[in-house]
């Protein structure tokens, strides 16, 4: 809790500002008040957690596990074949380069309004810093260990298991705690441009009720999703890299 004493200060400064501003500006279909949002939140938490929730969370999930197979698979494929790091990797580059939200429509012309849409809308987003990040720690892996692998006969099977994963290990993890909070972006951005449920849909079905608390309420949960996977994210490094000096 020391640790983030600071943090804690620091946004209840910015919320009472927050809150101040809101109440002079007194508009609150554009500004909300803190508190505002915090009543709305109450009044349709059960809208929001039985219906809207379970939707989104089964996009992040969907989404980030095949970005999770796809970086990894990538990330090993071009660590084996120089001519594959060669193909795929501007690839790679190309596909960060073209903005989502010009492409999330198209999704939504070819899939509907079904969770596929928004699950490709969330690949997209998510697998690039899994796939960089984890073939970046392949690289980084040791020439000096990987030589002294070799002279004790280590096999190709014993000296990726052995070496390279744990080297890259680390990596594969800064990765992940990049996708994570844009795994939910992901998600929202999809469900904002076509859906019919969804923590997305919601705040946009509020933007055209002029419904400012109503728009900012589903963001919270969406925020709460975002750092409650981080934080299960940074345990999770904990536990396997235990090794490792945090």
């Amino acid at each position: 809790m020391k640790n983030y004493l600071y943090s804690i200060i620091l946004i209840t400064i910015f919320l009472f500002i927050w809150e101040a501003g809101a109440r002079f500006v007194n508009t609150p279909f554009i500004l909300p008040a803190p508190t505002e949002i915090a009543i709305k939140l109450w009044e349709l938490k059960a809208e929001l957690l039985l219906h809207h929730l379970p939707v989104t969370l089964a996009v992040i999930a969907i989404g980030l596990g095949i970005s999770l197979v796809l970086g990894i698979i990538l990330a090993i494929s071009m660590n084996i074949s120089k001519t594959l790091e060669q193909a795929i990797y501007p690839i790679l580059i190309t596909s960060q380069t073209i903005p989502i939200i010009a492409l999330a429509p198209i999704f939504v012309l070819w899939f509907g309004y079904s969770i596929w849409s928004k699950v490709i809308v969330t690949i997209i987003i998510t697998f690039f810093p899994i796939t960089v990040s984890t073939f970046d720690g392949f690289r980084s892996t040791s020439k000096e260990l990987k030589e002294l692998f070799q002279t004790l006969g280590a096999s190709k099977r014993q000296l990726f298991f052995k070496l390279e994963v744990p080297s890259a290990l680390p990596s594969f993890f800064s990765g992940l705690k990049v996708a994570v909070p844009m795994s939910v972006i992901g998600a929202a951005i999809g469900e904002w441009l076509g859906a019919q449920a969804g923590l997305g849909y919601f705040s946009r079905r509020m933007m055209t009720q002029f419904n400012g608390a109503g728009v900012f309420a589903p963001i919270v949960v969406l925020s709460l999703i975002g750092i409650i996977l981080f934080i299960t994210v940074v345990l999770l490094e904990k536990y396997i890299l235990k090794w490792r000096r945090f």
